[in-house]
């Protein structure tokens, strides 16, 4: 039997003027990680969020690691982290030799618990060694609940950045979120709500640190005639031709958000009869890019794992993937602490792990190919209920 075309879970969308913005930079010969296309993009990016700085680099994994650098932050230092995120959050902590620190989710938004980051800084107050930063991250497209997080960080001094790789495009209380905090960074992966192939950007009002960031990312050279580097730098610039691509793909921002909300209303309405499953809401005063549909499931109601409905997808041809492992039951970061939403319940994060899955969101996913996917979990946790009648009631 032939499977039908493969659904993927989130492909790059290409709006077809990309090639104009790459045959110009072939054209007048601006190949090199310089050139009109990186200040334009950067100039249209800082139009659209309303900041005053903004720095394309060659990855968002860079752009938290200029953050970091711009913040001073040493071998010596704490950072407070969301830990329900990909390791690409974390990483640029290990890579400055600084310590991590692990925040629990809370329920409604999935992202970092107010009441966890508030435990986690009163004791690192008490012992006198506050972090020197706080990574929120906005998961999945759905801000985090930045009042409550902001207010806890201004009562400790510490700064916080924003991790909005998955969340270009949404707000919170109208805000762009990645311009809330100190600093913010997006991602331009292949898999995200617009693409540069790879590429990342690092936005804040913080002009002086955002330049300082800018020197740091072209290797840190001197102001001198020769060659002279008085620090470590880095090659983290993007390239002249990603950002003819990303300019091209900005333009189609709002239209890639339209697609990828409406492809939630469609699943939500599409799963809404199957008791047991779930979905992340959008809070009041929020606006997510719903750059990947994610659904919670309660196995013991309707009698299917969450390993049982991946693979009863992927052997449908598509893809669909767990929701993120949280970092501190990640080998990579054993032994560093993990403050938990409610000391006297379970990790929200790991909850979260234990009942997620991703399913294919992309802004060019057809209607046909969308109602297969729910088709294929209709089937797959009626089969089960059948097989499994008590489950029923």
């Amino acid at each position: 039997m032939t499977l039908a075309e493969r659904i993927y879970l989130s492909p790059p969308h290409l709006t077809g003027e990309e090639i104009h913005y790459v045959q110009s930079a072939f054209t007048d010969n601006w190949v090199a990680p310089v050139g009109p296309h990186i200040d334009l993009f950067e100039q249209e990016m800082s139009t659209l969020v309303n900041v005053q700085s903004c720095l394309a680099v060659n990855s968002g994994t860079a752009a938290i690691h200029l953050s970091l650098l711009a913040l001073g932050i040493s071998s010596l230092d704490t950072v407070f982290c969301s830990t329900f995120t990909f390791v690409a959050t974390a990483n640029p902590i290990l890579y400055i030799g600084a310590k991590p620190v692990f925040i629990d989710s809370e329920p409604e938004t999935w992202n970092m618990s107010p009441d966890a980051l508030e435990r986690a800084l009163k004791e690192a107050n008490a012992n006198g060694n506050l972090p020197k930063a706080v990574i929120v991250v906005h998961l999945y497209g759905q801000p985090a609940k930045m009042d409550e997080l902001l207010k806890v960080c201004q009562r400790y001094g510490v700064p916080l950045i924003e991790d909005a790789a998955e969340s270009l495009g949404s707000t919170y209380k109208e805000k762009p979120t990645g311009t809330i905090g100190s600093y913010g960074i997006y991602s331009f992966n292949g898999n995200k709500i617009i693409t540069t192939s790879g590429g990342g950007m690092l936005v804040s009002n913080h002009k002086e640190g955002v330049e300082y960031a800018s020197f740091l990312a072209t290797q840190a050279k001197d102001t001198a005639l020769h060659y002279q580097h008085s620090q470590i730098g880095f090659n983290y610039r993007m390239s002249n031709i990603a950002a003819g691509i990303g300019r091209a793909q900005l333009t189609y921002l709002e239209n890639r958000i339209n697609a990828r909300r409406k492809i939630f209303q469609r699943y939500e309405e599409g799963l809404k009869g199957l008791e047991g499953i779930s979905f992340l809401p959008e809070l009041p005063g929020t606006y997510s890019n719903r750059w990947l549909t994610t659904i919670l499931i309660d196995s013991e109601t309707i009698g299917v794992t969450v390993e049982e409905l991946i693979f009863a997808l992927r052997n449908k041809n598509i893809e669909a993937r767990p929701v993120w492992k949280p970092l501190h039951l990640q080998p990579l970061f054993q032994g560093y602490s993990f403050y938990p939403h409610d000391v006297e319940h379970e990790s929200i994060s790991e909850m979260i792990f234990e009942k997620g899955i991703c399913l294919p969101s992309g802004s060019d996913l057809t209607i046909e190919q969308q109602n297969r996917v729910i088709q294929c979990i209709q089937t797959t946790i009626t089969s089960s209920l059948h097989l499994h009648p008590y489950l029923l009631g």
